[in-house]
């Protein structure tokens, strides 16, 4: 199943899944194909993880850089909105290893909205000891502080650290006094966890804020009028804030919503393509519901990019959701196309089992009666947190898989399939309705 080739205009690149579907080699193939003005974040924070290998090799994670600081023709841009959440210490780290692959000065390639909040080492140590708190009941950190860094924001939204703070040193300070001693009165110290130095994190930021192009609400709306960007999003839909299976779940809208709202203060509601990024099969990173796991696949599909992670722990794998994937567009807004990754994986599993590949069709209680979810029209994280407990009972409805998979996806999901992948790079992408 195949749809008109990309819009020239702006392009909204959203993970359908629990993340880790491909939202960095849509967005590099993406970039490839045509010129961008930037790569714009709209949520989330140094906590993506982007996996992105160049035809020659080169790979990075992308965390708060665009994935089309590789493109073939030169880096696009990046945009940090003021929906983002800002890491310094990451971006400078990010920034180093994209020097090594060959990036001229990254950091030159940044504007970052002065709105955007800072994730600082105060609130990464207060989340960090918050899950270990947990237990064997943790909830799926990936350890980065960017809940945190949220959670303060709303409970203290004038003391709160911002981009723009970090060209005003007293300012900055005065804040970062405020987390410290909030956070200490709500959690005591951790011994676990080093004591942030004020000090050499106001000499970082200051140095954060000459590296890169700080920017004010005029910015983005020029840009847009300019030039067709491309919005990439970060996790996934089934991990988002208000839609996803609490609280195994993001500190972050990972829906469309965040970019059609910056689309729509700059006067250009709607003037965007959705893309929604699938896998062949359905993975999961850590906690929570994943109701066809099948811990078996996971030694035929192994990854050299994915694997177990400290905070978030093993990266899981099943059959390909049906189920989990519609709820995923109607929570969403729909998808103009899909973009499907991971397109070998079938042949391999048909080659190293007996059964070959398969997909959930449906789900059933532990009674085999049918269970149905779908979004709520309203935010409701008691009601979410029900729909997690049911679908960790939950049990697949298992069927073999067609003999085309990704036709049979994009059918199954009523969305055209626009580009296919079948390896890691953009030379591995069959764009059909570009051949």
């Amino acid at each position: 199943m195949t749809g008109t080739p990309w819009a020239d205009g702006h392009a909204i690149v959203t993970d359908l899944g629990f993340g880790d579907a491909g939202k960095g080699v849509t967005v590099d193939l993406l970039c490839s194909r045509r010129r961008f003005g930037a790569v714009v974040r709209a949520n989330g924070g140094a906590q993506a993880a982007h996996n992105v290998v160049a035809p020659d090799g080169r790979h990075h994670t992308f965390s708060q850089f665009g994935a089309g600081t590789l493109a073939p023709d030169g880096p696009v841009p990046t945009h940090l909105s003021r929906l983002a959440v800002v890491d310094p210490f990451a971006l400078a780290a990010e920034a180093a290893h994209l020097a090594a692959l060959g990036v001229a000065d990254p950091l030159s390639l940044v504007t970052v909205d002065r709105r955007a909040l800072v994730s600082t080492p105060w609130h990464q140590a207060r989340g960090r000891a918050r899950e270990r708190a947990r237990g064997a009941g943790r909830h799926g950190s990936c350890g980065m502080g960017v809940g945190e860094t949220m959670a303060y924001a709303l409970a203290r939204p004038e003391d709160a650290p911002t981009v723009g703070d970090c060209a005003e040193p007293a300012r900055l300070r005065r804040k970062l006094a405020l987390l410290a001693e909030y956070l200490a009165e709500a959690a005591g110290p951790d011994p676990a966890e080093p004591s942030p130095d004020p000090e050499e994190c106001v000499a970082a930021y200051r140095a954060f804020a000459s590296a890169v192009r700080l920017v004010d609400e005029r910015y983005l709306p020029t840009l847009l009028a300019a030039s067709p960007v491309v919005f990439e999003g970060a996790q996934g839909v089934l991990l988002d804030e208000w839609h996803g299976f609490h609280p195994h779940t993001t500190w972050s809208t990972t829906t469309s919503a965040n970019p059609l709202t910056l689309l729509a203060e700059a006067g250009r509601a709607g003037a965007a393509r959705r893309i929604g990024v699938v896998r062949t099969y359905t993975t999961r990173h850590g906690a929570g519901p994943l109701v066809a796991e099948e811990p078996a696949l996971g030694a035929v599909l192994a990854e050299r990019h994915n694997g177990t992670h400290p905070w978030q722990g093993a990266f899981r794998v099943g059959p390909f959701d049906l189920v989990a994937h519609r709820y995923a567009l109607a929570a969403t807004g729909g998808a103009d196309t899909l973009v499907v990754t991971h397109a070998d994986a079938p042949d391999r599993i048909r080659a190293a089992t007996s059964a070959g590949p398969r997909w959930c069709t449906g789900y059933t209680d532990q009674c085999g009666t049918p269970l149905e979810i779908a979004p709520s029209e309203v935010p409701d994280l008691a009601r979410q947190e029900r729909v997690t407990a049911a679908l960790m009972k939950a049990r697949p409805v298992l069927e073999a898989m067609p003999e085309d998979p990704v036709a049979a996806i994009g059918e199954a999901l009523g969305v055209p399939v626009e580009a296919v992948f079948s390896g890691p790079t953009r030379e591995d992408a069959h764009v059909p309705s570009l051949v």
